[in-house]
């Protein structure tokens, strides 16, 4: 499965060490001093531990509760941060694309295009994505099942791409909260796809009345562990160097200073389940 995603993506090298690979990175680009610092902190801290790593910022937020939510420093101006990241820190990246025109121009920029979980089923969308033959990492819809993402892989690779990724990222529960159902990790690997816990997206708790979004950044190590045990490919992780003064999704990401401690715990999950 991860064989793909091996080949298509430049400075990803998955070990024979069996890890996990990680996605992480600010929720959104706020500046280029502050992705290269993270990216590089990030790069160190995988690299000792033989993790794979893409770099992970989002250059617009389409999908704000409030008219004035941070949404991001112009697309071209962070897209240009990513594509920086890439060629200095050596790491494949990845972004959110919102609109089929967005694919290609994106595409320019960064290795891995993402569809966001609320748009998961917009076929034009996907189809977009896929043309251009960048690996593309699609998020479980918050309102759908594990089985039903097998129709947003069979849009991509029918589109001519077969370098697929799925990201859980937890299902609606009421009103405001998320819980994560496991079973949709090994259902959604049958469809011979790499398979990725949104761990801190999964702890948000959308839609307060404040119109800024809470989340549990507590249980990050729950979530991680549960994913790793029962066999995700990959894990998904915002974070931020002071997330109480991030722009965006401060409330579910992880402290930088945390990430080492938590992904050593990890390889150790990892390895007692091989």
């Amino acid at each position: 499965m991860l064989s793909n995603l091996v080949n298509a993506l430049p400075n990803f090298h998955h070990t024979d060490s069996g890890q996990f690979f990680l996605m992480a990175g600010p929720c959104v680009i706020e500046g280029e001093d502050m992705a290269l610092r993270i990216a590089e902190r990030v790069k160190g801290i995988t690299d000792r531990l033989q993790i794979p790593y893409i770099f992970k910022g989002s250059y617009r937020k389409a999908n704000r509760s409030r008219l004035d939510s941070f949404t991001g420093i112009g697309d071209e101006t962070a897209l240009r941060i990513l594509q920086k990241v890439g060629r200095e820190i050596g790491v494949p990246t990845v972004t959110d694309i919102h609109e089929s025109g967005e694919a290609a121009f994106a595409a320019e920029y960064v290795d891995v295009l993402q569809i966001p979980a609320f748009l998961c089923r917009q076929t034009d969308l996907l189809i977009a994505a896929a043309k251009t033959g960048k690996v593309v990492n699609v998020k479980k819809g918050q309102f759908l099942n594990g089985e039903a993402m097998q129709f947003a892989v069979d849009k991509v690779r029918q589109s001519g791409n077969e370098h697929v990724i799925l990201t859980d990222r937890g299902n609606s529960f009421g009103y405001s909260d998320l819980v994560v159902d496991f079973r949709n990790l090994p259902v959604m690997r049958r469809f011979d796809v790499p398979v990725v816990m949104d761990v801190t997206h999964s702890l948000q708790q959308p839609n307060q009345a404040s119109g800024v979004t809470g989340g549990q950044p507590a249980l990050i190590e729950t979530i991680a562990k549960a994913a790793i045990a029962v066999g995700a490919d990959g894990l998904f992780i915002e974070t931020h160097p002071t997330p109480k003064t991030a722009k965006s999704d401060g409330a579910n990401m992880l402290p930088l200073d945390q990430l080492e401690d938590l992904l050593v715990k990890l390889t150790r999950v990892r390895e007692a389940i091989r």
